[in-house]
């Protein structure tokens, strides 16, 4: 990992065990959780947005008028308002996306929960999700949440990320795995 992004995420890490240990002692983990949806659907579809905590050209004061605007727009609890303007007048707010990743991290783990990043060539069925996070909850122990992408270049198989384990049962592995081992002969 590059120095910068341990940084960010050891940041990341400070800030979000603060901020769950707060939402779990006033019992407002479920208010978190809307606003950490809120935050990921934010960071997600808002350029302006992400402009306003990546870029350096803005100002702490205005990075703190704008986050606190966002803030009661968007309806977040107050632990998560006055953390993010915290971050703000800090100038933090870069580590916003490791945060969401953090927070979300720890309620799974206190939940008993672990997420699977599966990439498929086509979307599965809901059949074949459930039956994959069945699977993953026999090997894992925990309550498997799948989060899905799709990526046709696969061809076929998937991708399955749990935790720091990936299993590549890709068409797209195979053939490149076949074609080292033709360089080899050759």
């Amino acid at each position: 990992m590059s120095e910068p992004a341990s940084i960010s995420t050891g940041i990341a890490q400070r800030y979000a065990s603060a901020v769950y240990e707060i939402a779990k002692e006033s019992n407002t983990v479920k208010a978190l959780e809307g606003d950490l949806d809120a935050l990921q659907d934010a960071l997600a579809n808002s350029d302006d947005f992400r402009a306003l905590i990546q870029s350096p050209i803005y100002t702490r004061g205005q990075q703190s008028g704008a986050i606190a605007a966002i803030a009661a727009k968007m309806g977040l609890s107050e632990t998560m308002a006055n953390t993010l303007k915290l971050m703000a007048s800090k100038r933090r707010l870069f580590v916003l996306p490791a945060l969401v990743r953090a927070l979300r991290d720890a309620i799974s783990e206190d939940k008993g929960e672990i997420a699977a990043e599966v990439t498929s060539a086509k979307a599965l069925t809901k059949a074949q999700s459930e039956k994959l996070a069945k699977s993953l909850k026999a090997t894992t122990g925990k309550t498997v949440t799948i989060n899905e992408t799709v990526d046709e270049s696969l061809i076929g198989g998937l991708i399955v990320k749990v935790g720091s384990k990936m299993i590549d049962t890709s068409i797209r592995a195979k053939l490149n795995s076949l074609q080292n081992a033709m360089k080899e002969v050759g």
